[in-house]
């Protein structure tokens, strides 16, 4: 596990990008300067979407647990959702919508 390296769920993203032309989304932009880092802003809407990825975000949808090492990954997993949670909460003192996916 030690050399499973995120790739910033590109083509999760890329998926979006796409969705988001065939449905003639507009507005968003990618790389905004805000804290928190969302991948897709809205900053007209004031929307802040956020991809993430199953196994780094604590999400069990494809029972992916690795055996070695279970516990330094159950902490660093759990760690990641306390993060998302409290960047959730930020944008939404500042007025904004969230999103993750």
């Amino acid at each position: 596990m030690s050399k499973v390296r995120s790739d910033g769920n590109k083509s999760t993203e890329l998926k979006l990008i796409r969705y988001f032309s065939e449905k003639n989304i507009k507005g968003w932009r990618r790389h905004y300067k805000v804290k928190g880092h969302p991948d897709f802003v809205f900053p007209a809407r004031r929307i802040a979407v956020f991809v993430d990825g199953c196994f780094w975000h604590g999400h069990d949808c494809r029972n992916t647990r690795p055996a070695d090492n279970a516990d330094y990954w159950q902490k660093k997993r759990r760690r990641n959702m306390e993060r998302d949670r409290a960047v959730t909460l930020l944008f939404e003192k500042r007025g904004w919508t969230v999103c993750r996916i």
